[in-house]
This record gives C-alpha cells, structure tokens and sequence, in this order.
C-alpha cells in the first residue's frame, strides 16, 4: 500500500472523529457517559496529542505548540477531557494544525525513513514512518469506535460519516430479540 492510501486512511479516522462533535451541544460534547469518562471532545483532543507526537518528536520534529496536559508532571488523563476554557473551537483547531505538521512529516519522509518514540519501550521504540502510519491509522480509528458509541448514546446518530452511514436500518423488535438470544444463551 503506498504512503497516499495510508494517509488517506488516516484523513478519513480524523474527519469521523470531528465530524461526531458536529450539531451536539458544548454539554453533550464534553459529558462522559461511561464510568471511564470517555467523551468526545476528549477524544478529539487525547487522539491529537498522541498524533502530535507519534508525527513529531518520534522523526525528530517535534510540534511546535506546548501541550501541557501530555506533559510528564501533568494530571494523569489531562489529554482525555477538555476543561471549561478549551472550547471546541480550541480543540478542533489544534487537531487540525496537528494533521498539517502530521501530514509534513508524512510527505518529507519516505515509508522506511526511521524514527524512535521516546515513551516505547528501548526494545520496540525505533520504527519507521510506515509502522507509525499503520499505528496512528489503528489508534484513530479505535478512537473513532469509542466516539461511535458516545454520540448513539448521546441522540442515536450512528454512521461513519454524515453522508455515509453504513449502518443498516433497525428492526423494531431488534434489541428485544438480542436480549432474548442473550438470555437464552445465557
């Protein structure tokens, strides 16, 4: 697979995972509905911190912006929640300059050109710009599921893009026959 499907991979996880903020309220962005706290906008902002590093200080570019909430003496979780001055505008804004410094690397770098990520252990921590692509594709993308169920647990949008749903439609009786098959099997 060349480097512009990888990153066309990549571009299509981080356009689901805006586009899962798009017509919900600051409250409903921001509210975890999981005992783990998850919630959108968190995710936004957790998937670009790790995108920053993953593309930066691991080929030895690092970001020019500070990320206090990864900072090594911050709170634990700091990067998977947004505080009440962080507006969406904010986030969405950092994610965005995040894919263009991703996406510079990205282009300024062959596949196998090596990096090391500095928090990997010493025995996994050189790579190449492919495995970190391959990384950064699964991390967004699984971040992006999580960003799924929060928002059909917000209003029941589902789908992986506003105009491409990809979810089939529902039967009515379709989560009372689930309960039952789960009872009966259990």
């Amino acid at each position: 697979m060349s480097k512009a499907h990888l990153q066309r991979y990549l571009q299509l996880g981080r356009d689901n995972l805006v586009w899962k903020l798009e017509g919900l309220s600051e409250y409903d962005i921001r509210r975890p509905l999981v005992p783990t706290g998850t919630n959108l906008l968190g995710l936004v902002k957790h998937v670009a911190s790790v995108e920053a590093g993953y593309f930066g200080a691991t080929f030895g570019r690092p970001f020019p912006e500070p990320l206090p909430w990864i900072d090594d003496d911050a709170e634990a979780n700091a990067d998977m929640w947004a505080t009440p001055d962080q507006s969406r505008e904010d986030i969405v804004g950092l994610y965005r300059r995040v894919w263009s410094h991703s996406d510079a690397t990205i282009e300024a770098l062959d596949l196998d050109a090596p990096g090391r990520v500095p928090w990997w252990r010493p025995e996994t921590a050189d790579v190449t710009l492919h495995q970190i692509l391959i990384h950064m594709i699964a991390e967004t993308d699984r971040h992006g599921g999580h960003a799924d169920i929060v928002r059909e647990l917000i209003d029941g949008a589902t789908g992986w893009r506003p105009d491409r749903s990809n979810v089939l439609p529902i039967a009515p009786d379709h989560l009372a026959r689930l309960e039952q098959a789960a009872r009966d099997a259990g």
